[in-house]
This record gives structure tokens, sequence and C-alpha cells, in this order.
């Protein structure tokens, strides 16, 4: 292949890395999580942290803390091969499999961290109720506050079935992939 081809394809293949970082800025995930996944994706195979400051010009300690990212969003995961030292970090190929990952990580964060809210607060409404002396104005608030941290709890709970319902892969029973070409 010339010169000119080979450009033409990386051509291509940046402008692939930008849509999928483009992509991922609309899921709520910084561009720049968004580019290195698209890199790594594009590479087609694992690729370590000074190979990601390479391709991106960021330092190594910046791809680090990108790379930290995304496997807290589960969306990248540090890999083994056999006769490297150096860590590896690959991305899912599967575009489905990206999407179910990055939602559930960023859903099951919510629902923990808000069950633990919503429990602390219910507890402690029903400590002003059963420790202090309240007015017949203020038991009615209370109760109807613990009515409504009791709806946001159901709330959270059917979120959860939600995030099985994607992480199984039920998903794909009722919305099917398209089949390859």
């Amino acid at each position: 292949m010339s010169e000119k081809p080979l450009n033409k394809l990386k051509n291509i293949e940046d402008q692939f890395v930008e849509k999928i970082a483009d992509n991922m800025h609309t899921y709520g995930v910084s561009t720049t999580v968004g580019r290195v996944l698209g890199i790594i994706y594009m590479n087609r195979k694992a690729m370590t942290l000074d190979e990601l400051s390479e391709a991106t010009g960021m330092s190594k300690t910046r791809m680090s803390q990108v790379v930290r990212e995304m496997v807290d969003l589960n969306i990248a995961e540090k890999v083994f091969e056999k006769g490297i030292r150096k860590d590896l970090y690959n991305v899912e190929q599967d575009y489905y499999q990206t999407f179910i990952s990055l939602f559930t990580s960023n859903w099951r964060k919510a629902i923990n961290k808000n069950k633990m809210f919503e429990k602390k607060l219910s507890a402690e409404l029903t400590a002003i109720l059963e420790n202090e002396t309240i007015n017949e104005e203020t038991e009615k608030k209370i109760n109807t506050l613990l009515i409504e941290t009791k709806e946001w709890l159901n709330y959270y709970q059917w979120l959860a079935q939600l995030v099985e319902f994607f992480e199984s892969g039920e998903i794909f029973n009722h919305i099917p992939k398209p089949e390859k070409d």
C-alpha cells in the first residue's frame, strides 16, 4: 500500500475514534475517556499506558487516571499477556456490551448511594417520631416523608431489577441485536 492510502486509512480511523468519543460524551462520559476507548478499540488489541500516552499525547500519569476511570466504569479491563511485563488494558469490542457496562455501572453507583441515603433519612425520621415530643403537624410531615423515602427505596429496587435485566442479556430477548452482515 502506498503512503497516500495509509494516510487516508489513518484519517478514517481517527474519525472513528472521534465519533466514539462524541458518543461517549452523549452518555455523560468525558471525551477523553471516549477517545482512549476508541483508540484501544481501533487498535483491536490491548495497549500499555506508554502506547496510550504516545497515541494521545497525554502524560503517563494522566493516562493512568483515564484508564482507572474506564476500569471503574467497567468499559476497560486490565489484561495479562504472557511475556509482557507492563500492564495492558483492553476494551470490549461489542458496542452493545460497552453500552450495558457503562450504564449499569453508573446506575449501580446511584442505586447504592441513594439507598444508603434513603435508609439514613428514614432512620432519622423514625427516631424523631419515637424519641421527640412533636405536634400533630410535624408528625404528619414526618409520616409524609417516610412514605416518600419508601417510594424512593421502591424506585431503586426497580432500578436494580432494570440493571439485572440489562446485565443478564435478557434485554436482547425483547430488543434483539441486528444480525451481523
